[in-house]
């Protein structure tokens, strides 16, 4: 689903992201590890067409990175760490716009099955800036899936979240993993355990170890992810 080719991204001498060779299959979910600055969010960037790459390039689906962008956008969408949330209009004002917006079909139908989806029927008609953090980013995720895209770009999507609305969220990301191709970054690394069929750890732009958990773990000679995690970044 996706292939990436030597992506390279240089700010001035600061190299954010250096030769990152992998791919990720068709309906995985990939978690991308590492210390912040490592290159996450600018990888997730570039993929996502929001920022072009120094060097290299990817397909997506088959499309170039480089020269058919307005394809890629089309199949796929992102729940970034900001939340794009318009907080003064309702869930269901927020969903219908985003359904507008990319002139979805029988859009009333399958607003009701989003919100039914991500536990937030009690809460369609609130206003967005009276919901709890962990309702919020349901809502993220929802506008983002509402436009049915092929892969699904999560960018630490339970970063600030309580325990227990971390674990609602990742039971609704781990029901919708199946029917499509997820990115994921996150800190958490119990989330990536529950969630990711492959994980990438990158430190310093570099991409360290690709593999299973338990790949990665017996690669590394340790017991358990973090200290295979700690290991691999302890340079930064």
């Amino acid at each position: 689903m996706i292939e990436i080719k030597g992506i390279t991204k240089k700010y001035s001498k600061v190299v954010a992201v250096d030769n990152v060779l992998f791919s990720i299959n068709d309906n995985e979910c990939f978690a991308l590890l590492g210390l912040n600055g490592a290159g996450k969010s600018t990888l997730i960037n570039i993929l996502s067409t929001g920022l072009l790459p120094t060097s290299g390039t990817a397909t997506i689906n088959g499309f170039d990175l480089l020269g058919e962008r307005d394809n890629i956008r089309k199949i796929i969408n992102i729940s970034p760490q900001e939340s794009a949330v318009a907080k003064n209009l309702t869930v269901r004002e927020n969903l219908e716009l985003i359904a507008s917006l990319y002139g979805i079909e029988n859009r009333r139908s399958k607003i009701d099955a989003i919100i039914d989806k991500f536990a937030l029927k009690e809460k369609e008609n609130v206003q967005c800036k009276k919901l709890s953090g962990g309702q919020l980013r349901r809502v993220s995720i929802a506008l983002a899936m509402i436009t049915e895209p092929k892969i699904l770009f999560l960018d630490e999507p339970t970063l600030g979240l309580d325990v227990k609305s971390r674990k609602t969220l990742w039971e609704i990301i781990k029901e919708i993993k199946d029917n499509l191709t997820i990115l994921l970054t996150t800190h958490y690394l119990e989330e990536v355990e529950f969630l990711a069929d492959r994980i990438g750890i990158i430190s310093r732009g570099k991409m360290q170890v690709i593999g299973s958990r338990d790949e990665i773990v017996n690669n590394c000679k340790t017991d358990n992810l973090e200290s295979a995690f700690i290991m691999l970044t302890e340079e930064e």
